[in-house]
């Protein structure tokens, strides 16, 4: 079952990824593998949402045309 809520996926595909490795050699290797995870689906997944229009912003700052005399 897939949750909608991002965080709680990616903490269980953290948690997936470290049970298959099992032990790790050292004290960083566990956050060497939750930041590659996180890159990735920062990269792949939330690079290409857009949630707010720029553009639409941009044109309420330019003026519409000058005020005539």
């Amino acid at each position: 079952m897939r949750t909608n809520n991002g965080i709680e996926r990616i903490n269980r595909e953290i948690r997936r990824r470290a049970r298959v490795v099992g032990t790790f050699p050292d004290d960083n290797s566990p956050l060497r593998l939750a930041t590659a995870r996180l890159k990735y689906t920062v990269k792949r997944e939330w690079g290409k949402r857009r949630y707010l229009d720029m553009s639409k912003l941009e044109e309420t700052d330019e003026p519409k045309g000058k005020a005539k005399g």
